[in-house]
């Protein structure tokens, strides 16, 4: 340790990991360490990960099944399917409990709550995040708003119901549906906690990319990743609140007799005595933070994709300064564009068209990522491992959910789908699942970083991507189609209409594919915690990646480099780099020249 007397800056860390024993309960529970801190992100999204997609395999057999009694229904939902057979009430509640999981518990903290802990540190050169204890916090706010959701799933009349975005009056009015009751409350003190959390971790993932880069490390030679998990924070930091205002004026409306959301109100022959408020304000509010939401849960993601395709095309990443613009670009138009999830309520056609073209404008970036990443897959060395196979997933789903976009953004087209299944198939495939890809791909490629070198099963790995790849297709390519033939949303059956006959068997079909590629997550649960503890040990840079956390301690040690952090003299991306007359590379005989690596004499600097 005597090296971090010559450490620039660091001696106020000079025996850190020395001058306490480390317990159970301050390493695993109430650990201030980001590495630590990420897996309990990780683990814990990963058991809401099974929580929601098991409501979505219940669900999914109702639809594709209407009238017949499982008795499956009965052992999960109790009196909620007596005899095995779903109550209409329950049906609601498992579409809300499922998209409030997915979106929230599993996408916004499995993606930034693990990778921003485990990356930012150790790609920036830093010992930990700027405050521990914040980031301790920050967790266990999210571990407790978890525990809330959860909790709200066992009271007596059934956890909220209204969709996930929680729409007034149908949420504010306790008698309206039986989950507009204590459900509901829960459900918004479970989201309040949330948004504190998410709060506090994004102002820290902030304060550390700024502050707390090693010596060398300009912005313009931060790895895609911490652009993307940087800019990411900032959205959250901009549009979280605004979620929080809505969620307490919801409260007030529903338990202290305000009229925020709530006007001219008749229910169950009653008059309700409030006047004046709207509820297109709480979409407004709703939706201010909720089309950001996508992008904080899908820019961390492409980060993730980013590195991981540069790393395994053995090329550098195409367009680096394109694709840190187009981070920047998406951040900033993702908070103008709220209103295209409202074409429906009335709004000005003048104002509906402002948001259609803001709403288009978005492709712009997005397709420059796109063609970024095809163009760095183009003629590469490509290294096909599960990471990099999740990867090229994710483009394929980012794609092709892209493309229906661009159909739900225009106003005039938007109508005829609002509320169908094309709405579904569209963000499932374009946010919900190219955002699990990137999670996946991240966990493959990171795996050994999180646990000591250990690494997953190849040969596992891609038997969950090839079943994953081709249920997930099954399952949300036909739903365009269905909607298009007008099947609406959160409807529990379709029975009553026989216009819809024809499409039972369609979803059937989807059911089929759901319940397969809810299997293949199974491979994937037995992989992960069976290589936690006796996965095969790589070499400390399995993937010989430029980026710093690879020379980090393979052991997991307080301050993450035993000795000296390293200085940064290149960017993260010299892969296949030759010398300056072409005659080998710069490293001889090594495809990669990581970023603590001076220059050769015999190199050009990339000015990128």
């Amino acid at each position: 340790m005597s090296a971090h007397a010559h450490d620039h800056a660091e001696d106020h860390h000079d025996d850190h990991g020395h001058h306490h024993k480390e317990t159970f309960i301050t390493k695993y529970i109430f650990s201030q360490d980001h590495k630590m801190i990420s897996k309990q992100y990780l683990i814990t999204g990963l058991f809401m990960g099974i929580i929601g997609i098991a409501m979505s395999i219940l669900f999914r057999m109702q639809l594709a099944w209407p009238e017949e009694p499982f008795t499956i229904f009965e052992i999960f939902l109790g009196k909620w399917a007596e005899g095995g057979v779903m109550d209409p009430n329950v049906y609601l509640a498992l579409v809300t409990i499922h998209g409030t999981i997915m979106v929230f518990f599993v996408l916004t903290a499995g993606l930034s709550g693990t990778f921003s802990n485990l990356l930012i540190p150790l790609q920036i050169g830093a010992r930990d995040m700027a405050s521990g204890f914040l980031n301790m916090i920050s967790y266990w706010l999210f571990f407790l708003s978890s525990v809330i959701m959860v909790l709200s799933l066992f009271v007596e009349a059934g956890p909220a119901s209204a969709g996930w975005t929680i729409y007034p009056p149908l949420s504010a009015l306790p008698q309206a549906i039986p989950g507009s009751g204590a459900g509901m409350t829960l459900w918004l003190v479970s989201m309040a906690v949330f948004i504190a959390s998410s709060l506090l971790g994004s102002l820290n993932y902030i304060v550390t990319v700024i502050n707390l880069r090693t010596k060398g490390m300009s912005m313009t030679r931060l790895p895609l990743t911490i652009w993307a998990f940087f800019v990411t924070a900032i959205i959250g930091v901009v549009s979280f609140p605004v979620l929080f205002s809505a969620a307490l004026m919801l409260i007030m409306d529903r338990s202290f007799g305000t009229s925020f959301f709530l006007s001219d109100i008749y229910i169950a022959g009653e008059v309700l005595h409030n006047q004046g408020g709207s509820p297109v304000l709480f979409e407004h509010l709703f939706w201010f933070l909720g089309h950001p939401e996508v992008y904080i849960v899908i820019l961390p993601a492409m980060g993730l994709v980013s590195e991981i395709i540069a790393t395994s095309s053995r090329k550098p990443i195409f367009g680096y300064r394109a694709m840190v613009a187009s981070i920047l670009a998406i951040a900033f138009l993702s908070t103008i564009v709220w209103g295209h999830h409202m074409f429906v309520t009335g709004m000005n056609p003048f104002l509906g068209s402002v948001f259609t073209f803001t709403t288009l404008l978005i492709a712009i970036p997005s397709a420059v990522k796109a063609f970024n990443w095809i163009t760095t897959l183009w003629k590469g060395n490509l290294q096909m491992n599960t990471a990099m196979l999740f990867s090229i997933g994710f483009v394929s789903t980012f794609i092709s959910g892209g493309l229906t976009g661009i159909i739900l953004g225009d106003s005039a087209l938007d109508i005829n789908v609002h509320d169908t299944y094309f709405v579904v198939a569209h963000f499932h495939l374009v946010m919900g699942i190219s955002a699990l890809y990137g999670l996946f791909a991240g966990v493959y490629h990171w795996f050994s970083k999180m646990f000591e070198g250990r690494m997953l099963n190849k040969n596992l790995g891609y038997i969950h991507f090839w079943v994953t790849v081709v249920g997930a297709y099954g399952v949300f390519f036909p739903m365009h189609f269905i909607g298009m033939a007008g099947l609406p949303r959160r409807y529990y059956t379709n029975t009553n209409f026989p216009y819809f006959d024809d499409l039972t068997d369609v979803n059937v079909v989807i059911t089929i594919f759901a319940i397969i590629t809810a299997a293949a997550q199974l491979v994937f649960l037995y992989n992960f915690i069976h290589s936690m503890f006796y996965g095969k040990k790589g070499p400390k840079n399995p993937w010989k990646s430029n980026t710093l956390e690879w020379t980090a301690e393979v052991k997991h040690i307080h301050g993450n480099w035993d000795g000296p952090i390293p200085h940064v003299y290149r960017w993260a991306y010299d892969y296949s780099k030759l010398n300056a007359d072409e005659t080998d590379y710069v490293l001889p005989g090594q495809d990669y020249a990581p970023q603590h690596i001076p220059l050769q004499e015999n190199e050009e600097e990339m000015h990128h």
